[in-house]
């Protein structure tokens, strides 16, 4: 018989047993994985995959601000300017601290909680989403004028779905490509700027009879809604902490340096320069191509269509960012099972992950739809500005936020460069006033931006409810079907059985001590952001006489303490590094991003990139 009195109570799944306690001395047999050696990415080149996001939407944002700050539109890209120089420390900080790729995703991991993280997560798909649809429907319209009769609204959808094919074969962003690109394009921006220089030099009237217009609504309002329009200028800022891990090291802060630098000379000179150039109605009526308008007004047609050409190359060239930076969120949120495990089957002939690219395609088809314009031709950028500056204005704020719980939760990590408190507080309040601007500016992107992040955390709401959901499907089955019963009985072993596999992996915990505090939090961390009801344990040895006299013993309290998880110890002889967590989850059979330990010191002799993924929580 069951001793009922030390089994709790409760479905078959909701105990998993008591831990065990076991050692581990052959460890070194075990082969390690082999280990693609690929050059990583100089201060170039890592600058042009990130600099063609964040500089493409110079070829927008003028037109945007100016319709809220009317003539002092060039004033409000200033400021937005000192708050981008704000947010270079800010995520330098990070980098340095934590240089693993995803971003927001990945401070919030490591800083907070799994929800969290999701949450911040779906932010970034959004934004995603939004820099796809608004970049191949601006690349679409300057194309449009270089052939007239191009249908707009198709001709986005066709882009779409070209990049959409395109990673399905297999073809990803290059670097070399990426540089020649933003090399181009920083030509193109310079030849503007200019010639554009010398047309208003030589007949500064009309930049006179713009700047003598009154500001909408009074002084206040256009600098306050300005710099809420204006912020969308710096939207890819946050791209190279995507890919942290491809750059050498020393390169990230770099990166950031150069994207803050491109975007403080030529989005207040364009948006100068064009007061000088267009009258400022025309201007406000946010025209998709006025950047090629400038050009025909600076130097002729010729200059128009090389804008022109430029734009496309640029702005496609951020809708593949977009199709490869959501890739790989997806590849890491569904390793984390925040999404679907379906997500990450690959296709046979391409090994690309297709269900990702084509739900992504899905996703931009559907948004376009939404918020056609009235024209019909192409998106409304206006409103799909909007979407995506909430979106992305919520991740700058979150990144902010991820910084000064850094600060405070991982003081002891290692880092080459420090933020202060005013300034890390300083770029959070401007943001945050910028997403509030946005927010008050227009209530429809406010209700598309909700619909979809609503959609993608309702997928990620239901992978973190999976076991609690089948637990009410059980109910129903065995409240419902009492006269099938052999239905009712196959379909709760289904149910047990899928419960039981969710709850199956286990998660790997590497303790330096026996401190019973540090393993209750453990314990309680796995309790409350992970489904599973598994907690390896593993402490790392030389001699026996090194393991903690104690630690057994306090697991085992740990353990009854928390019966719906089971809590097994396991000793393992080595040497603590890359190597042995490489060979201990091969052996184990323990993806590296099921495993975590507490915040190492300035002593750690290894740099957390090198762990693969192994994630801090104490």
């Amino acid at each position: 018989m069951t001793d009922t009195a030390d089994t709790p109570a409760g479905g078959p799944w909701e105990f998993p047993g008591w831990g065990t306690a076991s050692k581990m001395t052959d460890l070194a047999d075990v082969p390690t994985t082999p280990v693609r050696v690929h050059k990583k990415l100089g201060v170039w080149a890592s600058t042009a995959i990130c600099g063609n996001d964040i500089t493409s939407s110079c070829l927008y944002v003028a037109a945007l601000a100016a319709a809220q700050a009317g003539r002092l539109a060039p004033v409000v890209l200033g400021v937005v300017a000192a708050v981008l120089y704000l947010f270079r420390k800010v995520y330098a900080e990070v980098g340095s601290a934590l240089p693993l790729n995803g971003g927001t995703y990945t401070v919030l991991l490591n800083t907070t909680n799994k929800r969290m993280a999701a949450g911040a997560a779906c932010l970034t798909l959004l934004s995603y989403v939004a820099t796809a649809v608004i970049s191949a429907g601006e690349a679409m319209h300057y194309a449009h004028n270089l052939w007239h009769g191009l249908d707009v609204m198709w001709a986005t959808v066709g882009l779409l779905g070209f990049f959409a094919f395109l990673n399905l074969v297999g073809i990803s962003e290059s670097a070399v490509v990426a540089l020649a690109i933003f090399l181009f394009h920083m030509l193109t921006l310079t030849v503007l700027v200019v010639l554009g220089g010398i047309t208003v030099a030589q007949d500064p009237s009309l930049l006179s009879a713009n700047w003598a217009t009154p500001t909408p609504g009074g002084f206040m309002h256009a600098l306050f809604f300005g710099f809420a329009a204006a912020m969308l200028g710096i939207s890819g800022f946050e791209s190279s902490a995507n890919f942290i891990e491809e750059q050498e090291d020393g390169v990230f802060a770099k990166t950031l340096r150069n994207m803050w630098a491109a975007v403080s000379i030529f989005n207040p000179l364009i948006s100068l320069l064009s007061l000088g150039l267009i009258p400022l109605l025309a201007i406000q009526a946010a025209p998709p191509d006025l950047l090629a308008q400038m050009g025909e007004q600076s130097a002729g047609a010729w200059l128009g269509k090389w804008v022109s050409v430029d734009a496309v190359l640029v702005l496609s060239g951020a809708v593949l960012t977009s199709y490869v930076g959501v890739t790989g969120l997806v590849r890491r949120m569904s390793l984390d099972r925040c999404l679907p495990q379906l997500l990450l089957a690959t296709n046979k002939l391409r090994g690309t992950n297709h269900w990702i690219i084509l739900s992504f395609f899905a996703v931009c088809c559907s948004i376009l739809a939404a918020t056609r314009a009235k024209d019909g031709a192409g998106p409304d950028v206006a409103v799909l500005a909007g979407v995506y500056t909430i979106a992305f204005l919520s991740v700058m704020a979150l990144f902010a936020a991820g910084n000064m719980m850094l600060k405070v939760k991982r003081a002891r990590l290692p880092r080459d460069t420090r933020a202060s408190w005013p300034a890390v507080s300083l770029a959070l309040i401007a943001v945050l006033v910028g997403l509030v601007g946005n927010i008050l500016l227009d209530p429809t992107s406010v209700r598309v931006f909700f619909i979809y992040f609503g959609a993608v955390a309702a997928v990620v709401g239901v992978m973190f409810l999976r076991v609690q959901l089948l637990e009410g499907l059980l109910f129903v089955v065995s409240s419902v079907v009492e006269s099938t019963l052999e239905v009712g009985r196959s379909v709760s072993e289904r149910v047990h059985g899928k419960i039981r596999e969710i709850n199956s992996p286990s998660m790997i915990y590497f303790a330096k001590g026996a401190d019973p505090s540090e393993l209750n939090r453990a314990a309680l961390y796995v309790l409350e952001n992970e489904q599973t009801h598994r907690l390896k344990v593993v402490h790392v040895y030389n001699e026996v006489a090194e393991i903690p006299a104690e630690l057994a013993k306090r697991l085992e309290e740990i353990d009854h303490l928390y019966p719906q998880l089971r809590i097994d110890f396991l000793a393992v002889q080595g040497e603590f590094g890359p190597e042995l967590i490489d060979r201990l989850s091969t052996r184990l059979d323990v993806p590296k991003n099921y495993m975590f330990l507490g915040t190492p010191g300035d002593r750690f002799p290894h740099r957390i990139e090198s762990l693969g993924g192994v994630r801090l929580i104490l």
